[in-house]
């Protein structure tokens, strides 16, 4: 019994590796670890010489033979000649490198997640059919091209942090560029980049919009999306060639329109049961008018909203489609497939819609089909760019419709503006004159919840944060209707009346949310007049 003890400790010894230097077992746990370690990386360096660049394709096949049985060895070596032809070609020393290639791989094993779990919230930029910016624009890997891939996912990060509308790259003269955002209506800098950074981060941007990258003069337009922790978001790009470079504007399409209603976007309750009965109605066409960025797109969602997708058919024709509505169809506009508004409407017909949604009336034929439409049945929802609701009316006449088309299928016009809300972290009690203290006496007017703009972090120095839209709403009535029918000049006269007195009715809406300490004076004389 002691000798089969005696035999099991001289095993485990022989087994740990330990004993005599004569003693020693082929199999012990180090040896083992250590041979399935090098079985490991002799795999790992036949797949990096098989779709890697450092070994020539017709030799291929005898390095992956020789890397089965001296992989690392081999991967050491060809990295090496490798390394010193790259400092050979590019005038740099062998160090120089070494030092930017052990730079890379820190880099990939930063971006690969291996010492820790990945943050789901990180950007993740993709073209339009789902292919990672990664894949398209790093295919050597360097350096360069990951800090210019970093640097990319920066600025839009920081623009969707700070709720941008728009990112603008502008060369500021031969040697830098500069990043503004348009937060709120309004263009702020953010950045000033090396003109030779900043042209590689326009071309990452521009490879993943499916853009030429070698065309820099002719205007060009594309489009991406990226994936962050609180789901998808669109981008519409577009390039142009200027003095010292080139510039290019990213719009960030609102990913926030599909959950907007008409009681969060600052219609009073009066507006809210006017829109809701026309929007109730089986035909019609109510037409959303402003200038850009006002959130006209923003206002047809809400109504859009407010249906019921189940019951009604519901079918759009958009330029892009901003937010995907699950119980909605939505057909994108598409020139270079020859997919129009005009062409896309006639061809919806055949869909049996309940209600036609139009991105927005630009010509004479989509502006006709769409009235029509409203006249056989159908409830129309459209925009147009036009500064009041009296003005929309000439805009329409000066596509060629009729006015007794107009005065058939328009039923109601909807124009608006946004006036920047108020930082609630740092917002003071306003400063009134004499002057304007006594006006507010003399309407009746209680001033004293007037605030005005400070600045603070939050708000970055700016006072405002947010925005809220007011309206102004023309519903045409069977007299109205009957006088545009008869008389073109009538529509000539009530735009004189009408531009005025459209201006006082979103001056009288700007100044309830002034009153309310939502915004402020100034803002409401910017944006009104």
């Amino acid at each position: 019994m002691q000798a089969l003890v005696c035999i099991g400790c001289v095993n485990a010894g022989l087994l740990l590796g330990e004993g005599s230097s004569n003693a020693s077992f082929p199999f012990s746990p180090i040896r083992f670890i250590c041979l399935i370690g090098w079985v490991y990386l002799c795999l790992y360096s036949v797949q990096s010489v098989q779709f890697g660049l450092l070994v020539p394709k017709k030799r291929k096949r005898i390095a992956n033979v020789a890397a089965l049985f001296i992989g690392p060895l081999l991967l050491f070596v060809l990295l090496i000649m490798d390394t010193a032809k790259k400092a050979a070609e590019s005038s740099r020393s062998f160090f120089e490198v070494i030092w930017e290639q052990l730079q890379n791989i820190a880099a990939n094993i930063r971006s690969s997640g291996l010492f820790g779990s990945r943050d789901d919230s990180t950007l993740k930029i993709f073209d339009s059919s789902g292919r990672n910016i990664k894949e398209i624009y790093s295919h050597g890997k360097s350096s360069r091209d990951i800090r210019t891939l970093e640097l990319t996912e920066q600025i839009i990060t920081k623009a969707l942090e700070e709720r941008a509308s728009d990112i603008l790259i502008d060369p500021k003269d031969e040697s830098k560029y500069v990043i503004r955002l348009r937060v709120d209506g309004m263009l702020r800098a953010v950045d000033q980049i090396e003109a030779e950074t900043c042209q590689a981060v326009i071309n990452s941007i521009k490879v993943v919009s499916s853009m030429d990258i070698a065309e820099r003069r002719r205007p060009q337009d594309g489009a991406f999306m990226a994936k962050t922790g609180g789901g998808t978001v669109s981008f519409r790009v577009a390039s142009a060639g200027v003095l010292n470079g080139e510039k290019l504007s990213v719009r960030v399409l609102n990913q926030n329109a599909g959950a907007f209603k008409l009681d969060n976007i600052g219609m009073s309750e009066k507006q809210q049961v006017i829109i809701r009965e026309e929007i109730t109605k089986p035909a019609g066409m109510i037409l959303l008018c402003g200038p850009t960025g006002s959130g006209k797109t923003t206002t047809m969602y809400a109504m859009l909203n407010e249906i019921d997708l189940f019951t009604r058919n519901v079918i759009t024709v958009e330029d892009p489609i901003e937010y995907v509505l699950p119980d909605a169809s939505q057909i994108e506009v598409n020139p270079k497939a020859d997919i129009t508004f005009a062409k896309a409407l006639r061809s919806i017909f055949r869909q049996d819609p309940d209600v036609i949604c139009i991105g927005e009336i630009r010509d004479e034929e989509t502006a006709g089909i769409a009235l029509r439409a409203s006249q056989t049945g159908h409830l129309v929802l459209a925009t147009i760019h036009s500064d009041s609701n009296a003005s929309a009316l000439i805009r329409l006449l000066d596509l060629g419709v009729t006015p007794l088309l107009m005065s058939s299928g328009l039923s109601m016009v909807v124009s608006q503006r946004l006036l920047r809300k108020l930082c609630e972290d740092c917002k003071v009690r306003a400063e009134l004159s004499p002057g304007q203290i006594s006006e507010f006496h003399k309407k009746g007017i209680n001033y004293s919840n007037i605030f005005q703009a400070k600045g603070c972090k939050k708000c970055w120095d700016t006072g405002y944060r947010g925005r809220i839209a007011v309206f102004d709403i023309l519903v045409l009535n069977d007299q109205l209707k009957a006088n545009i029918a008869n008389s073109q000049l009538f529509i000539t006269e009530m735009k004189k009346e009408g531009e005025q007195k459209g201006r006082s009715n979103l001056c009288k809406q700007g100044l309830k949310q002034v009153v309310c300490g939502i915004t402020t004076l100034g803002e409401l004389k910017r944006t009104i007049g």
